[in-house]
This record gives C-alpha cells, sequence and structure tokens, in this order.
C-alpha cells in the first residue's frame, strides 16, 4: 500500500474516531457511535498491516487471532455489573503496552538518530513509559476495588502528598540521569527505576481514592490511556496513534472535569485522596427506625400517585432488574402516570453505567434525566422509588460536614411525597457511609433482591 494511500486511510479513520465520541455523547445516537469507532479502528489494523513497515505477518496474524479471540470472549461473557472492571482492566492493558513499546524503543538500536532528535526520542521513551506504568498500577487497583477483591476504603498514608511529590521530584531527577546516560548508549537503570517508581505511584494514587469516587477513577484513567496511546504513537511515529490517543486522552480528562464539577468537587482534591479525606470529625451515625413496605401497599401508593421517579443505583445494575423497571414503566404510562428516570452523575460503578443500563432494556430516552435537571421537581412528586442506590440519595452529603461524602450534590428524593426505598439489607453502599433516608418519616423500605421484589410489584400492579 502506497504511503499517500495509507495516510489517507489514516485521516478516514480520524474522522470516524471524531464521529464516534461525537455520537457517544447521547443516548440515541450512541449505538451509531459504536459503529463509527468500530469501523474506524478496522480502516486503522487494516492500513497498518498493508503499510509496508509490517514485515512479520504471521507473527502479526497470531497476536490478531489470539486478542481478538480473547475480546470477543470477554464482550460476550461480561455481565453489565462486570463492565466498570472490564474497562479498568482494558486500560491496564493500553497502560502495559505503552511500557512495552517503550522499552522495545529503547533497546533497538537501528534508528540512528542523533543530535536533539535523538534527545526527543528518547524523552518520549521516558514519558511514555511512565504515562504507561502509572496507567497500567493504577488500573490494576481499580479493578480490584470495582470487583471487591481490594478494599473501596481510601488508604491514606501519613504526609502521603508530601510522598507523591517527592516520587515526582524523583522521577524529573532519573529522567535526567537517562538522558545524559543514553548519549552513551546506556541509561536501563533509570529507566528501570523509574518504572519501578511509577508503579508505586500508581498504586498509591489509586488506593487513596474512596468508592464514592470510583467513576472519576474510570474515567481519569480512560484519559490516562489515552495519553498512554499517544505516547506510544510518538515513539512508533505512527501519526494515527498520536491522534486517536489525543482523542481518548483530552475526552477523558473533560469528562472527568465535568463529573467532578458535578460532584462539586475539584478534580486535584479527588486524585488527592478522595472525597471527605480532610474532614475534621467522625460522621454522625444514623439513628432511628426503619419502616418495611411490602409489595402490595407499595402498588397501591403507586396507583394513587400521579408523579413518580425513578432512581436506579447499582443495586439494579446487580439484581439485573432493568428489564422489570421498563414494564413497570410502561405498564404506570399506560394508566396515565407521569414516570420519569432520575440519573445521577456517578451512580454505579462507571460514567453512564446507568444509561447503558436503562438503554439495554429500551427505555425511551425522552424519560430520562440527569440530576440537575430533574433535582428541583421532588417537591412535586408523589412517589420516588430508589433501585440499589445508597450514597446518590444520602441526605448527610448536604447536612453533615464530616461525611466522607459531604458537599456532594445529591438526588433530594426525600422531598418527595413518599420514598420507597429498595435494598437487600441496611447495609451501607460502597462509600461505607450510613444514610440517614432509610429512616426518614416519609420513607418506605422494600426490602429483598430487587428484580424478585420488582416482579412481585408489577404482579400487585396487574392484579
Amino acid at each position: 500500500m502506497s504511503h499517500g494511500l495509507v495516510t489517507m486511510s489514516y485521516i478516514a479513520a480520524s474522522i470516524l474516531f471524531i464521529l464516534s465520541l461525537s455520537g457517544l455523547s447521547r443516548q440515541d445516537t450512541a449505538r451509531r457511535g459504536n459503529y463509527f469507532g468500530m469501523s474506524g479502528m478496522a480502516i486503522a489494523i487494516i492500513a497498518t498491516v498493508f503499510s509496508g513497515n509490517v514485515t512479520a505477518y504471521a507473527i502479526l496474524a497470531v497476536a490478531l487471532l489470539i486478542g481478538g479471540f480473547i475480546g470477543a470472549r470477554a464482550a460476550a461473557k461480561v455481565e453489565m455489573t462486570q463492565m466498570p472492571e472490564l474497562v479498568a482492566l482494558m486500560h491496564s492493558l493500553v497502560g502495559m503496552a505503552a511500557v512495552l513499546v517503550g522499552y522495545a524503543n529503547f533497546l533497538d538500536h537501528s534508528a540512528g538518530l542523533e543530535g536533539a532528535e535523538k534527545t526527543i526520542h528518547e524523552l518520549e521513551i521516558y514519558i511514555g513509559i511512565f504515562i504507561g506504568a502509572v496507567t497500567f498500577s493504577g488500573s490494576v487497583i481499580a479493578f480490584g476495588k470495582l470487583c471487591g477483591k481490594v478494599s473501596g476504603k481510601p488508604v491514606l498514608l501519613p504526609a502521603r502528598h508530601w510522598l507523591n511529590l517527592g516520587l515526582l521530584i524523583i522521577t524529573v531527577g532519573l529522567g535526567n540521569w537517562f538522558l545524559s546516560d543514553s548519549e552513551s548508549g546506556q541509561g536501563l537503570t533509570p529507566l528501570l527505576i523509574m518504572t519501578g517508581i511509577a508503579l508505586l505511584f500508581g498504586v498509591h494514587m489509586v488506593m487513596a481514592i474512596g468508592g464514592a469516587d470510583m467513576p472519576v477513577v474510570v474515567s481519569m484513567l480512560n484519559s490516562y490511556s489515552g495519553w498512554a496511546a499517544a505516547a506510544t504513537g510518538f515513539m512508533l511515529s505512527n501519526d494515527l496513534l498520536i491522534v486517536t490517543g489525543a482523542l481518548v486522552g483530552s475526552s477523558g480528562a473533560i469528562l472527568s472535569y465535568i463529573m467532578c464539577k458535578a460532584m462539586n468537587r475539584h478534580f486535584i482534591s479527588v486524585i488527592a485522596g478522595g472525597f471527605g479525606s480532610a474532614g475534621g470529625g467522625e460522621a454522625a451515625e444514623v439513628e432511628g427506625e426503619v419502616n418495611p413496605i411490602e409489595a402490595e401497599e407499595t402498588a397501591q401508593l403507586l396507583r394513587d400517585s400521579k408523579n413518580i421517579v425513578i432512581i436506579p443505583g447499582y443495586g439494579m445494575a446487580v439484581a439485573q432488574a432493568q428489564h422489570t423497571v421498563n414494564e413497570i414503566t410502561k405498564l404506570l404510562v399506560s394508566q396515565g402516570k407521569k414516570v420519569r428516570f432520575a440519573i445521577h452523575p456517578v451512580a454505579g460503578r462507571m460514567p453512564g453505567h446507568m444509561n447503558v443500563l436503562l438503554a439495554e432494556a429500551k427505555v425511551p430516552y425522552d424519560i430520562v434525566f440527569e440530576m440537575d435537571e430533574i433535582n428541583e421537581d421532588f417537591p412535586d412528586v408523589d412517589v420516588s422509588i430508589v433501585i440499589g442506590a445508597n450514597d446518590i440519595v444520602n441526605p448527610s452529603a448536604l447536612d453533615d460536614p464530616n461525611s466522607p461524602i459531604a458537599g456532594m450534590p445529591v438526588l433530594e428524593c426525600w422531598k418527595s411525597g413518599t420514598t420507597i426505598a429498595m435494598k437487600r439489607s441496611m447495609a451501607s453502599g460502597y462509600a461505607g457511609v450510613g444514610n440517614p433516608l432509610f429512616v426518614h418519616e416519609n420513607t418506605r423500605m422494600l426490602f429483598g433482591d430487587a428484580n424478585d421484589r420488582l416482579q412481585a410489584l408489577l404482579k400487585a400492579l396487574q392484579a
């Protein structure tokens, strides 16, 4: 394939990636955005394979077959509740790829670069390996937290900010050592030390972030993986990889900023230690009696209501109750009820988690609202149904300055006439914070598996 044709293919792929990001920004165009992204990636792979830079076709074919099989298998088997940890795992692979490509470039002396070109190339290698190592180890810890193998509570070491600053200064010093030794063909020792520090930095950074911030962590690691890919593109002199990495890196950073703004947090404060890490005291204990309710009583409440809001949380994903929720929604709408869904920016374990679940169940897009679009309407709502959510409907975020989630905007469902909270038990949410909502005077607790309780509710409504 000629150089001109490869360039044209890369431009076409870049345009498709941009269209993909544009499509993914809206629920009703997300599927089309995915198709654009898949098409762009197919063009990119084909153009790269036949660009003339590839000679080991047998090895490449084997690698593509193995990687394609693993990816297809994972995509086919993964449940929606496991999607966040799968995303984190994919980010770790991008980081590891950047590290391996960096070392391969460093050990390959066939480029024959001299002077400033050689210095710039080695700087690309150093930065690429650093970003890749941080992304890899941070993503592995995020994977562990999301799947429950690592505690969701933040691990806050003494003087952790000074530790991070110290590691950063050492990394810069090692970079100077690396560039100096590279002039004589050496530099492996400072590169290895820096890689170890970067791996520790990634572990420490994510371990210090609490469970309530994990959606921000996922989008942040998405950004890191993009910059790692861009760094890999510089090392390989691949324009498409640079463009694609920059698109992913910048979009991930923008998403992280948007989420932090919606959560009333500065991005740096989240990365530095998570919600409430600087709290001045202990969070207040939740005291009071819960008021349980059964499915039949809930059905009667809904029959007597005109304005209903459903708030999905991670518990809905665990119970895979989104399809039953949609059936109940269709039934209530057919009875002349006004039914809407309220989505918190950090509901679930990754950005857009609840939106994806509702789209999978074919819930109409026009009745799904973000928090800032619906929060002021709760005083006019007759019944709010909270399905497996905890931290995103916790009044202590507004009332208790010592709470780990203090200051985070939440869905103020307690202002509605009645709140039905569906939970398996009175256990705290992912952030490990008790919720006064559950003992509120106008809250009724519908205990049990969300899907089982919703199935019972659907039958009671149909009776």
